[in-house]
C-alpha cells in the first residue's frame, strides 16, 4: 500500500478512455507495403504489452493469409547472430521504435533476408528507420507507465495491414471500428462483481483462445504491473491440465470470449470445470456493452477496452497508482 497522489490514475484513465478513437484512426490509416510476392512465413518480434498485442495479430494473419505466423525472441538478434530470414516478412511492434534489443532485430532480421515492417508509435524512431515499411500505432504521448492505448492501437493497425494484404478484410476492419467507439465510455454489466472479487483475490487466472489468448495475457500483464496481483494467463486447451490443480486454493478465473463460434466449446469446457472444482468464474464478452460485428483480433482489442478500467479500479482501491508503480517505470518513452 503506498501513499496516493491526488492525481493517481488519471494519465491511465484518460488513456483508456481515448482507446476507441486510438483504435478507429489506426485500423484506417493508408498503408504502402514492400513487394511481399513469395513471402512463406511472417514473423513477430516485440516484448510486454507489445508481444501481447502481437499474438492477438498472429492469429488474425494465420486465419486470413494462411501463413505461418510465429514471435521470434529478440535475443536470438540481441545476444546471438540472427536465423535466415530469406522469403519472410517480420513485424517488429515497438510503441517507442527506440528499444535496443528490437531496433537491433529490426537490422538484423533485414540483413538476414526478411521484410520488415515496423509498427510503431513514435515517428521517425531508429525501428521506422531501419525497416522497408511503417505502420503507425498512432495513440500519441502515453503518460502512464502501463500501455493501455497504444496496445490498442497497434492491435488495429496490424489490421490495417491485413486490410492492404486482403481487400476483402477491409470492410470488416472498418465495422469493427464503428464497434468498438460505440464502447467509449462503457462497463461490463459484471464489472462491480468483478472489482469485488479482484480485490479479495490472491491468485487470479485469465483464460482465453485464439485472439483472446492475447487479451488474457496483457491483461493478466496489468493486474500485475497496476495491482501487485499474482495472474497467470492461460489457453483454454492448456489449462486442464496441471494449471487446473491451483482450483484447490482459492482461485479468481476470468475468461475473455472473443465469440467466435470455434473458441466456443473450449471455453464452454473450462468455463464448466472451473466452476464445479469451486473456482470464482467470470466470463467476459463485448457484446455484454453491446459491442458486434467484430473481427476476432478487434474483439480481442473489445475486451481489453472493458477490462483496463478493472486494473486501474482494483489499483487504486488497493492503494497503488497505476501511473508510478512503485518499482516500474517506461523503459523508453512513447511520446
Amino acid at each position: 500500500m503506498t501513499d496516493l497522489f491526488p492525481d493517481a490514475g488519471q494519465h491511465m484513465a484518460r488513456e483508456i478512455a481515448e482507446a476507441p478513437a486510438v483504435f478507429a484512426a489506426s485500423v484506417a490509416q493508408r498503408v504502402t507495403l514492400p513487394d511481399l510476392t513469395g513471402t512463406r512465413a511472417i514473423y513477430t518480434v516485440a516484448r510486454g504489452s507489445s508481444d501481447a498485442a502481437a499474438n492477438i495479430l498472429a492469429y488474425e494473419l494465420m486465419r486470413e493469409t494462411g501463413l505461418p505466423t510465429t514471435s521470434l525472441p529478440p535475443s536470438i538478434f540481441s545476444l546471438g547472430p540472427g536465423v535466415r530470414l530469406d522469403q519472410s516478412a517480420v513485424l517488429v511492434v515497438s510503441q517507442s521504435g527506440a528499444s535496443d534489443d528490437l531496433v537491433r532485430s529490426t537490422h538484423g532480421a533485414r540483413a538476414a533476408g526478411a521484410k520488415v515492417i515496423a509498427l510503431t508509435n513514435s515517428p521517425h524512431s531508429p525501428v521506422e528507420a531501419a525497416a522497408h515499411a511503417t505502420l503507425h500505432i498512432g495513440a500519441g504521448p502515453e503518460l502512464a507507465v502501463p500501455a493501455t492505448k497504444s496496445v490498442i492501437g497497434a492491435i488495429a493497425g496490424g489490421m490495417a495491414l491485413l486490410s492492404a494484404l486482403i481487400p476483402a478484410y477491409a470492410p470488416r476492419a472498418a465495422a469493427s471500428a464503428r464497434a468498438i467507439q460505440t464502447l467509449q465510455g462503457k462497463d461490463s454489466p459484471q464489472t462491480r462483481a468483478i472489482l469485488a472479487a479482484l480485490l479479495g483475490a490472491s491468485h487470479v487466472y485469465v483464460i482465453g483462445r485464439d485472439t483472446g489468448f492475447g487479451a488474457a495475457q496483457e491483461l493478466a500483464l496489468k493486474l500485475k504491473e497496476c495491482c501487485a496481483l499474482h495472474a497467470e494467463a492461460y489457453s483454454s486447451s492448456e489449462v486442464l491440465h496441471g494449471p487446473l490443480q491451483l482450483v484447490t486454493n482459492p482461485l479468481l478465473i476470468l475468461i475473455l470470449d472473443t465469440e467466435a463460434p470455434e473458441v466456443q466449446p473450449s471455453l464452454d469446457t473450462a468455463d464448466s470445470r472451473f466452476r464445479a472444482a469451486g473456482g470464482t468464474v467470470f466470463r467476459l464478452r463485448p457484446s455484454d456493452a453491446g459491442a458486434t460485428n467484430l473481427t476476432p483480433a478487434a474483439a480481442a482489442a473489445a475486451l481489453l477496452i472493458l477490462t483496463y478500467p478493472l486494473a486501474l479500479r482494483t489499483a487504486l482501491a488497493l492503494g497503488h497508482d497505476p501511473d508510478r508503480p512503485a518499482t516500474l517505470s517506461k523503459v523508453t518513452q512513447t511520446r
